[in-house]
């Protein structure tokens, strides 16, 4: 870029104040722009500036806050003790030790307890709570009980063996039916309940132990299978023994069907010939299952032993021994012997004496006479 005069008089026309006026608008603008930079720069410290040769920035006023004073102390407060308990210093507070420890995990929330455990107390059955049971698939449940003991009215405990884990509502089923339909037909029987015969309770399976089959209501711990009720004189009620009384079993068949939605027994499949299935399933309209043949007594079959010999029977009789008779001589013929060689000689000359077919007189023949030797 070249610069001359005449290109300056051309571009500046005016002459005189005028140039002079010009310039001075000139440094005016320049001047007013370096103190703008200067007093940014107090401002904002430049970067590069490493020892502190720029200018230092400016510092706010400093006003004075007024804090406010706590109110005087009224006159009926007590006095504050001027001497501190000697514990307060060489022990610590609680806050503050609760303080230097870190915060513990709030423990979870406790689930509600239910209607049914409420009612299941101590005076009805030994059954204590357990947690709940998340097994594979749709196994388990909630509000889970170990049955181990019935009390009836009277305290008597009823022993469960062994115990049943089983959902609250299906134990207070069973309490029930022991207490209110077992208890009265033991008393009939002459004596009391003393040991329920759990066959099977909870168990993740399906029905009938099938492979592939829908859940068993064991599965839901909603099912009990019963195979007996033992006394405690000793005697037992088989639910299906076809020795028991068939009235005592007809007894039970309607005391279980009025309580349970399903009652499967002898008659029903193959798989409970042995044992009485009870369960509490739900479904539509309140249907119920209650397929328990009750069979007639098997027949009496006659004992393949003797029975005993009763004790007022009369003494037997000792059999007599027989008589040992002489030996005879060798040589000699008995008595009886020699009447039988008699009657024989007589029968032998009997037929002599007709007469011949040809009309000739026979002559008589001699009697035969034994030789005696």
């Amino acid at each position: 870029m070249s610069f001359s005069l005449p290109d300056f008089r051309r571009k500046w026309s005016c002459r005189g104040y005028m140039s002079a006026g010009a310039a001075m608008v000139t440094a005016a603008l320049g001047l007013s722009l370096v103190l703008a930079e200067r007093a940014e720069a107090r401002k904002y410290t430049s970067p590069l500036d490493i020892f502190g040769i720029a200018a230092p920035r400016s510092r706010p006023a400093v006003h004075s806050a007024r804090i406010p004073l706590p109110r005087p102390r009224p006159q009926e407060a007590p006095k504050a003790s001027d001497e501190a308990p000697p514990e307060a210093d060489s022990k610590p507070s609680a806050d503050k030790s609760g303080a230097d420890k870190p915060a513990e995990a709030a423990p979870p929330a406790q689930k509600p307890v239910s209607a049914c455990r409420l009612a299941l107390t101590d005076e009805i059955a030994i059954a204590p709570s357990i947690p709940d049971i998340r097994g594979p698939g749709a196994c388990g449940g909630e509000d889970l009980v170990r049955l181990e003991a019935v009390v009836l009215p009277d305290k008597r405990k009823v022993t469960v063996k062994p115990a049943a884990i089983l959902r609250c509502t299906m134990a207070s089923a069973i309490a029930d039916w022991l207490r209110k339909d077992m208890a009265p037909l033991a008393t009939s029987l002459g004596s009391t309940i003393g040991e329920l015969d759990n066959f099977d309770s909870f168990e993740c399976r399906g029905r009938n132990r099938v492979v592939g089959a829908l859940l068993s209501e064991h599965g839901k711990a909603n099912a009990l299978d019963v195979r007996a009720i033992k006394l405690a004189n000793g005697q037992s009620i088989g639910l299906t023994d076809r020795s028991m009384s068939r009235e005592v079993r007809e007894r039970v068949l309607h005391s279980v069907c009025a309580r349970f939605s399903t009652v499967l027994g002898p008659g029903s499949d193959w798989y409970h010939e042995d044992h009485i299935h009870l369960d509490l399933a739900q479904r539509r309209n309140d249907y119920r299952i209650c397929q328990w043949n009750v069979w007639d007594p098997l027949p009496q079959v006659a004992p393949l032993l003797p029975a005993e010999r009763p004790e007022e029977a009369p003494p037997r009789e000792v059999a007599a021994k027989p008589e040992v008779k002489p030996e005879a001589k060798p040589g000699a013929k008995s008595e009886e012997k020699e009447g039988a060689d008699d009657e024989a000689a007589e029968k032998s000359a009997a037929p002599a004496k007709k007469p011949a077919a040809d009309g000739s007189k026979s002559q008589p023949r001699k009697p035969a006479t034994k030789k005696r030797r």
